[in-house]
């Protein structure tokens, strides 16, 4: 498979997770949701890994690979505790498009730290992006409402 399939998987596997995990935090604490979802996480990753033979790999990792996936691991554990807990006080409507400013930040670091080449198309992309998730929140609507002299 190609980057971009996977690519689209992801996207359509966290645009399913946005939903399940909604559901999933009802009269439940949000870390406690996010303990079990990583638990899960964890197994599956093990399983796969081991199905696949790459256990034994493990001791070739070096300490800037180490250094980095636990940073990695860390930030993740965050955006996913932050992720549960506004999924648990708000609509997924709102929380997922907010979420998807990942992509933004993403684009930028990469362009800072690791000096990738963006086009002008997908910095146009970016800001249309940027737009779609200001217009999904609801004060953001409620002005322009408004200001067209509706109710």
């Amino acid at each position: 498979m190609n980057w971009a399939l996977f690519a689209l998987l992801s996207a359509l596997f966290a645009g399913m997770t946005a939903v399940l995990a909604k559901m999933g935090v009802s009269n439940v604490n949000s870390n406690l949701a996010t303990f079990v979802r990583t638990g899960v996480i964890l197994v599956f990753a093990f399983g796969i890994v081991l199905a696949q033979g790459q256990l034994k790999n493990l001791g070739t990792l070096s300490s800037r690979n180490w250094t980095f996936l636990v940073l990695s691991g860390i930030a993740t554990g965050l955006s996913w505790l932050c992720y549960f807990a506004a999924l648990k006080a708000g609509p997924v409507s709102h929380v997922a498009p907010i979420d998807k400013l990942s992509f933004l930040l993403a684009m930028m670091l990469g362009v800072t730290f690791l000096h990738e080449k963006v086009s002008k198309l997908t910095w146009v992309g970016a800001g249309m992006i940027l737009m779609g998730v200001l217009l999904t929140l609801p004060t953001v609507q409620e002005t322009i409402k408004r200001s067209l002299g509706g109710h």
